[in-house]
């Protein structure tokens, strides 16, 4: 016996095939939301995490500043009691400057030179005097500049000839001049006295003979 089959299967596979695939689109929106939901929720997690590390760093940052800003300060007035200590220091060792410039002045000055006037402006000093000779003059400039730790930088402001009457027969001709020096504070006059020590150890190294 022969079976016909008069349903339209066509439709009905076609019916069935379109289910399908709108319930796989409907798998599929509903897994693209799931794993969007899913990053979504890892990224907030992260941009969460990484705004505590900035407010965290945020403030360590400003604590830091603060502290800069105190050491700062600190270190400013460390310099402003330092200043003010070597500016006690040199008041006290001021007052001592002229009889370090007149001690001075008894050491260095040559035989046949003569001080007539001594003023004295701040560490500039300002000398008057005659002498025999230029060449007087000159020693006593070189006196100044290398042999005193007290006196620095001489320089002869003025040279003039004279004639000076010993007797009504006996007139000599002496040198008028007038120089500037400066007259070195305490403070000054060590340093000065360790870079001349410090440049002259090397030479007297390098001038010992050689043990054999």
């Amino acid at each position: 016996m022969i079976l016909i089959n008069l349903l339209p299967h066509r439709e009905a596979a076609r019916k069935r095939r379109r289910e399908a695939f709108f319930a796989a689109l409907v798998v599929s929106a509903l897994a693209g939301v799931l794993v969007a939901g899913g990053v979504y929720v890892w990224f907030a997690a992260q941009i969460a995490d990484q705004q505590g590390r900035n407010t965290v760093l945020s403030g360590e940052i400003t604590r830091l500043e603060g502290q800069i800003k105190d050491i700062a300060t600190l270190q400013s007035e460390i310099a402003a009691l330092r200043a003010r200590q070597q500016a006690v220091e040199d008041l006290q060792a001021d007052r001592n400057m002229p009889v370090y410039l007149l001690n001075e002045l008894v050491k260095q000055l040559p035989d046949g030179v003569y001080v007539t006037s001594l003023k004295q402006e701040n560490q500039i000093v300002s000398i008057q005097g005659v002498a025999q000779s230029n060449e007087r003059v000159s020693e006593l400039l070189r006196n100044l500049g290398n042999r005193s730790p007290w006196l620095s930088r001489p320089e002869l402001v003025e040279i003039t000839a004279a004639t000076v009457a010993l007797s009504p027969r006996d007139l000599r001709r002496v040198s008028n001049f007038t120089m500037k020096v400066k007259l070195l504070r305490a403070s000054e006059a060590r340093q000065a006295a360790t870079r001349a020590s410090g440049a002259s150890a090397p030479v007297a190294r390098a001038s010992a003979p050689a043990r054999t």
